[in-house]
């Protein structure tokens, strides 16, 4: 059955509709690739196998029953352990909450859980979700599948790494400053970052922030498309819910994109291998006939936009309710929350004014561009004792997030961003191209993803880990 777990999600979803394989043969398939490659990667925390057998037989029943199943029945998944479940532990990867188990699912969860899908557990995450390295006191380090001597990224590190090697078929992620772009593009997996609120936001915390959001991730385009059809569901409780419609099925654009290129989305540091697999990737871009220009949005005053709301946010977060335990947290964390509380009201005026400002010049990029191709990360997957690089192509980072900025810059275009494989380098690392398109456009953005993927099928390179690579 370990073909069964490299098959994409929706053709896993079809021969269960087809009566071909059951929930539970779809649930044992994906405990056995767990059991011999987890240890390996680390990916997947906080598993219950009873719960998930539960899960797989109840799907089993209602097919038996004839009754109507939900869009993801029988799918298997984890959820990312700063998503709060019911039935699973929710650490946020700190020890303080290294035993805590929600009274009730988050939206996200409970969406999936009604769509048919069956959790086995958690996907590790930093603690609280700060920085694109996945490790933490509680479950340790989530390594890399293409190298197990490096990083998996982060924050959605575990989701993605668990992806790749094929212990869950679609998975969930949240995406601040590229949480779900940057351990997609290092496991050769898609993310998605939508317009902001297509995902809605209910229950606590600012509900008027939009620099975090939830969102899907999977190992094809098509993939990614169906979770979201379940996770972008309306609810009136989100006052900036932006609901879209997605066709029954997603098929290549009807006409060439006008397509801006950008090799370093306003001078940032980006290593050659990165570039390397990039030009390549343009070479693939234009021989399906898309006119391509060097061109980029004014990103003016992005970076101090990106900082100022991050603070604010993870000061309003959980990390931001610990009191006099702030100080048993990881000291990016303690410094992000303090930076945060010392916020005025000029500071969070100021950075306002500056994401207008974006949303608007990115408008008007857009009014001439159907789609954007930069890099999703500046670097390769770094070795994993480290904390975060100090230095990306010799030039040295400001800050433990510094090296993302180039998901970081495209988080306050309030545009949708994907992130999709565009290659492997020459230590046969994957590369991801970050493909990012108007507001509102998410549609169009899916349909040059799956138009991209069908051109080079690199998503089909396996990772080492599980038998895979070159």
């Amino acid at each position: 059955m370990s073909e069964l777990v490299e098959l994409p999600a929706v053709e896993q979803r079809r021969l269960l509709a087809a009566r071909e394989v059951s929930a539970s043969d779809l649930l044992d398939a994906h405990l056995v690739r767990i059991d011999d490659g987890n240890e390996s990667v680390n990916a997947v925390v906080s598993i219950d196998r009873d719960i998930a057998h539960r899960r797989a037989a109840a799907v089993d029943a209602a097919v038996v029953a004839g009754e109507e199943v939900g869009p993801l029945a029988g799918l298997v998944t984890a959820h990312k352990d700063l998503t709060e479940t019911a039935d699973f532990l929710t650490t946020y990867g700190s020890p303080l909450f290294a035993r805590f188990r929600p009274r009730e699912d988050s939206l996200l969860v409970a969406r999936m859980r009604a769509a048919g899908a069956v959790a086995l557990g958690k996907t590790n995450t930093p603690e609280f979700g700060a920085g694109s390295h996945t490790f933490n006191p509680v479950h340790g380090r989530t390594l890399n599948p293409y190298d197990v001597t490096r990083s998996a990224g982060g924050s959605s590190g575990g989701a993605a790494a668990a992806l790749t090697c094929g212990m869950v078929a679609i998975a969930d992620g949240s995406d601040m400053g590229g949480s779900l772009r940057n351990p997609a593009a290092w496991n050769n997996v898609v993310g998605f970052r939508t317009t902001p609120r297509v995902v809605p936001s209910v229950g606590v915390g600012n509900r008027w922030l939009t620099l975090s959001m939830d969102g899907p991730m999977g190992r094809t385009v098509a993939d990614v498309a169906l979770l979201l059809g379940v996770l972008g569901a309306s609810d009136g409780r989100d006052p900036l819910h932006r609901p879209i419609e997605l066709p029954a099925e997603l098929t290549p654009p009807g006409r060439p994109p006008r397509v801006a290129w950008s090799r370093d989305l306003g001078g940032l540091a980006i290593e050659p291998g990165q570039l390397g697999v990039l030009e390549r990737f343009r070479d693939v871009v234009e021989g399906l006939g898309w006119p391509v220009e060097d061109a980029e949005p004014d990103l003016r005053g992005a970076d101090e936009c990106f900082r100022t709301l991050r603070a604010w946010q993870i000061a309003s977060g959980p990390a931001g309710q610990l009191g006099d335990r702030l100080t048993e947290v990881k000291s990016t964390v303690q410094d992000e929350v303090r930076r945060g509380r010392a916020l005025g009201g000029q500071d969070i005026a100021d950075a306002y004014a500056h994401l207008g400002a974006l949303w608007r010049r990115a408008a008007e990029f857009f009014s001439r561009y159907d789609l954007l191709v930069a890099p999703v990360t500046q670097l390769a997957p770094f070795p994993a004792e480290w904390e975060y690089p100090s230095t990306v192509a010799g030039v040295e980072m400001a800050s433990y997030i510094g090296w993302m900025a180039t998901c970081c810059r495209v988080t306050v275009l309030g545009t949708p961003t994907l992130s999709l494989p565009a290659g492997f380098d020459d230590a046969g690392l994957p590369v991801g191209a970050q493909l990012i398109g108007r507001h509102g456009g998410d549609v169009d953005l899916l349909r040059a993803a799956l138009a991209l993927e069908q051109a080079t099928n690199h998503h089909l390179r396996r990772p080492p880990v599980v038998g895979g690579g070159s």
